[in-house]
């Protein structure tokens, strides 16, 4: 593919993920079927010998070839960016420093590479967080580490399916110090982002937000909690004033409801469990994690690394697939905005 100039456009890069999780499965598998249907621009940061033992042991008939920075995409193949040699003697599921090692290597060189402009976006397969640990990087998931290789400090994480999308004030804390993290600030931010990514990201002129309550029934009046009168109305109502269509707080048992019929774009929640609970009903095979407030793009699989099905032949590339339709859609919405903009 090449743009109007001659320049061969980018393609997406596909990072493997955890070595002995489901990444090269899966991989392996999206390649296979979505080529039968139409040619992908995309590549992957991984292990060519992982990949292809992985392929022959599980019988997926695909040609793996070396790809290199700034080459066109060859047709009818798996175009892999080697970026380690891990040798025979890797166990399905038993994750080590070596691997662990190998995985946060293919997000860096995959961030170095879309910064210079040879990647288009990143669409990430899942990592072993203890393994990352183990190889010697000191983040706790591909997020934190992506914001810090990006010099990003306004991120958030986003869950999108075509049915529903949501995202999060606080994430991975303790249900206890949930209502510490529930800040007037914290709130309006996470509308902002949120809004901003469903403009610019999503195409959607005017984003119709609603933000959830903390407590049942949203406090009713105060009688189950006062975070609603405290907190989160005035970051509505602050929401409002700085131009976003937004509403709230919601009962947490019925703003789900109201989204999906249509009602609104996106729920603001204000815990992990609150937000992940009823998407992960709705989408748990085709569900994507989008980063936003990154400089890239970046989507990711909605599943971790499965390790107790690697490489019996389970594994189902359904997320990966939509993470690179929304990753092709995310980076396409990003490039209409730059043309719009007059920005070289």
């Amino acid at each position: 593919m090449q743009t109007r100039n001659g320049v061969t456009a980018a393609p997406l890069g596909i990072t493997m993920g955890c070595p002995v999780g489901v990444g090269p499965e899966i991989i392996l598998r999206f390649f296979t079927q979505a080529e039968a249907q139409r040619p992908v621009r995309a590549v992957v940061l991984g292990d060519a010998g992982v990949l292809r033992r992985c392929a022959a042991a599980l019988a997926i008939e695909i040609r793996v070839v070396d790809w290199q920075p700034g080459a066109p995409v060859q047709p009818q193949a798996l175009n892999v960016l080697s970026l380690s040699d891990l040798g025979d003697g890797l166990v399905w599921g038993k994750p080590t420093a070596e691997t662990g090692r190998a995985m946060g290597r293919y997000i860096e060189e995959a961030v170095r590479l879309i910064q210079q402009g040879r990647l288009a976006g990143l669409v990430t397969c899942p990592i072993s967080k203890g393994a990352l640990k183990a190889g010697g990087y000191r983040f706790p998931g591909h997020t934190e580490m992506l914001a810090e290789l990006c010099q990003a400090r306004g991120f958030a994480m986003m869950m999108a399916g075509a049915t529903l999308k949501i995202t999060l004030v606080s994430i991975h804390q303790p249900l206890v110090e949930v209502p510490g993290a529930i800040t007037q600030e914290a709130v309006l931010r996470m509308i902002g982002i949120t809004g901003q990514s469903l403009r610019d990201d999503f195409g959607v002129p005017s984003p119709r937000l609603a933000v959830a309550g903390l407590n049942p029934h949203a406090g009713e009046g105060g009688m189950f909690g006062d975070e609603e009168q405290r907190v989160i109305g005035p970051a509505v109502a602050a929401g409002r004033e700085a131009g976003w269509q937004v509403e709230g707080p919601f009962p947490p048992d019925t703003v789900f409801n109201k989204a999906v019929a249509g009602q609104f774009d996106a729920v603001v929640c204000m815990y992990h469990d609150q937000g992940l609970i009823p998407f992960k009903l709705l989408h748990f095979s085709d569900g994507v994690n989008v980063t936003l407030g990154l400089p890239i793009v970046r989507t990711s699989v909605d599943h971790g690394t499965a390790y107790d099905i690697a490489g019996k032949g389970l594994a189902e590339p359904t997320s990966l697939a939509a993470a690179v339709a929304m990753g092709e859609v995310i980076v396409g919405n990003r490039k209409k905005l730059v043309a719009e903009s007059g920005q070289p």
